[in-house]
């Protein structure tokens, strides 16, 4: 894989279970980049070690007064210095070309996950450890895999060359052969402390990542409310633990790299010191001392990517375990469905809560738990946080559909919507039917002043829609960005749209022409929105109140403000007071004199009466 090949068309699936088993999947994946980095860099290595020789002959060629000697000297060292050229250059273009394609591979795999997994990733797992792992930690990873091959290399070149010099002169060759692996293997009790001090670093980095994203998530809120000191004062405190942190690991990869340069030093005053003493004794010539000399003092650069692998695999193993995590998740339900690629249509139907949204109609859900809801919304969506009973669209549990089917039959915009970074034009540029216009949807979701805004805000746009949007839309207020979300949502057309709260932002006023655009613009479409604004609940064509995860009350929004104190207790806003004194006056009513045909549905409560009223309006 190059560099211009990507994305990867399948980035594969990854082994997940750990971080150094996510590492090893990498690296495998990855063989034909690594073996050619590997050949790369012993060429290179092997051309930077073969100079200390070529030095030694052209020495004892002068001493031996030899040309020929000299000149083939000559030859072989400018031999050396293009393999020397040849391999830096092409190791580096491979070297980078590993690290890019395995940052890509992880970053293509993250947004596999986070496409898949939808809003439930954020539940699972922190939004500031999402983003240090889809930016700091993904070129950590790449970093690691690869620097393997090179250290592979240097591995290899610094074997060969004690073989070569036990070869070559085994009285130093030995010395050599000994001390070089004291040298590689030094530093490996000081490895297990360096390593903890890079994993607190990073703890505290992604800390330290994750409160700034929240802060700045909330600063519209913040600013209002006077705390954006605070906040500003947690950060700098953990930003400074995590500079306290890094200076912390920093000392310890310090004493580690001096170590790399003491112990080496050491090695080159022995092997000279005894050299000295063999050529006095006539057992060696100048030559070899000054081959096996310069040996060693280039092995010292390869030898150098012994503390390099040491410091990314420290660096890269908590980074690995992190997206392990994330890359681990799975969805309640399968993705690939057992069922034909179709988009069914018809009744939208929940067996867990009994909610049932019949088809072409506005069902207003009211439900006193916000959260409940949202895990609500989802399951409506085709993807469940956790395992239960399928919600059927016309019959077919959506569970079986393909995961691209499901979400097209269905669509849900949560309390929250994002809006990401670019042009209003290129922000209403989503999948859809073709059946509702970009204009038709703006004006449902009431957007006219929005677009008023964007345009004096824009002195170079001509046309609104060529507007910019900041990320996340933070330039703009929660009601535009509310009401931007909702066009978006329109546009779609999709069979069943699924809107949690879509006007908590808004003013009463437009609220209420909110409500009537929706409910024309998608008159032939089914369309469920959880809310408890009398606005909308008054003009939707079905309302549905649920009480402990299961519907207790039918109806429409006049009714069921009379009938059943539940509904009124979370609609109104009653107090626990006020819903006791209602219930008591319902219950009285109830006592008096029912109408003949509402006796049993007045028996089993608002639910049943609900229920009749539809049949007899079937009738």
């Amino acid at each position: 894989m190059q560099i211009q090949d990507l994305p990867y068309p399948d980035p594969g699936l990854p082994d997940a279970r750990s971080g150094p088993r996510f590492l090893r999947w990498l690296f495998r994946n990855q063989l034909g980049g690594q073996f050619k980095a590997l050949a790369w860099g012993l060429l290179h290595f092997l051309a930077v070690s073969g100079l200390p020789f070529c030095v030694g002959l052209a020495v004892q060629a002068v001493v031996d007064r030899s040309g020929s000697r000299l000149a083939l000297t000559g030859g072989l060292m400018a031999l050396c210095a293009a393999g020397i050229a040849l391999g830096d250059t092409f190791l580096h273009r491979s070297a980078v070309t590993n690290w890019i394609t395995a940052a890509a591979r992880v970053q293509q795999l993250l947004a596999r996950k986070t496409a898949l997994l939808g809003s439930a990733l954020t539940r699972r797992v922190a939004a500031g450890e999402v983003v240090a792992v889809s930016t700091g930690d993904v070129e950590k990873i790449g970093w690691f895999v690869e620097a393997v091959s090179r250290f592979t290399a240097a591995a290899l070149t610094v074997v060969l060359v004690c073989v070569g010099l036990i070869v070559y002169q085994p009285a130093l060759g030995i010395v050599v052969a000994v001390g070089v692996p004291l040298l590689a293997l030094a530093v490996l009790p000081l490895l297990p402390k360096a390593t903890r001090r890079a994993d607190h670093q990073r703890e505290k980095a992604g800390r330290a990542t994750e409160l700034a994203s929240d802060t700045v998530a909330g600063l519209r809120v913040l600013r209002g409310i006077g705390g954006e000191e605070l906040f500003l004062e947690r950060y700098r405190r953990a930003s400074q633990d995590v500079r306290h942190a890094a200076v912390r690991s920093a000392r310890m990869w310090a004493l580690i790299a001096a170590i790399q340069v003491l112990l080496p030093g050491l090695l080159m005053i022995a092997v000279v010191w005894y050299g000295v003493h063999l050529a006095r004794e006539g057992r060696i010539t100048v030559g070899e001392l000054v081959t096996v000399y310069s040996s060693v003092m280039l092995l010292t650069y390869p030898l150098r990517h012994f503390e390099e692998i040491a410091m990314a695999y420290s660096f890269s193993r908590p980074s690995a375990k992190r997206a392990a995590r994330v890359l681990s998740l799975k969805r309640a339900t399968d993705i690939d469905g057992s069922r034909e690629a179709l988009v069914p249509s018809g009744d939208l139907y929940d067996p867990s809560t009994g909610l049932l949204a019949p088809a072409g109609r506005l069902t207003a859900v009211v439900c006193g738990d916000p959260d409940a809801a949202g895990l609500l919304a989802e399951r409506l969506g085709g993807h469940p946080a956790e395992e239960g009973a399928s919600v059927l669209l016309g019959g077919v549990p959506l569970d079986e559909l393909p995961l691209f089917h499901a979400r097209t039959a269905v669509l849900v915009q949560d309390k929250d919507p994002v809006l990401l970074s670019g042009s209003l034009r290129e922000l209403l540029d989503v999948p859809a039917s073709g059946a509702v216009s970009t204009d038709e949807a703006l004006a449902a979701a009431q957007c006219a002043d929005v677009l008023d805004s964007l345009a004096q805000g824009s002195l170079d746009a001509e046309d609104p829609l060529d507007t910019r949007i900041t990320e996340r839309g933070r330039s703009l207020s929660g009601g535009q960005r509310q009401r931007l979300a909702l066009a978006r949502s329109l546009i779609t057309d999709p069979e069943v749209l699924v809107l949690d709260e879509p006007t908590s932002a808004v003013d009463s006023h437009t609220e209420a022409r909110i409500a009537e655009g929706v409910r024309s613009l998608r008159a032939d479409r089914t369309t469920v929105v959880f809310t408890s604004s009398p606005l909308l609940l008054d003009r939707a064509d079905r309302v549905v109140l649920l009480y402990d995860g299961e519907v207790v009350a039918v109806g429409v929004h006049r009714e069921l403000l009379h009938s059943d104190s539940r509904y009124r207790a979370v609609v109104t806003r009653e107090t626990a007071d006020e819903a006791a004194l209602c219930e008591a006056v319902d219950k009285e009513r109830a006592a008096e004199a029912v109408p003949h045909g509402e006796e049993t549905a007045a028996a089993h409560g608002p639910a049943a009466r609900g229920v009749l009223e539809e049949i007899e309006e079937t009738a």
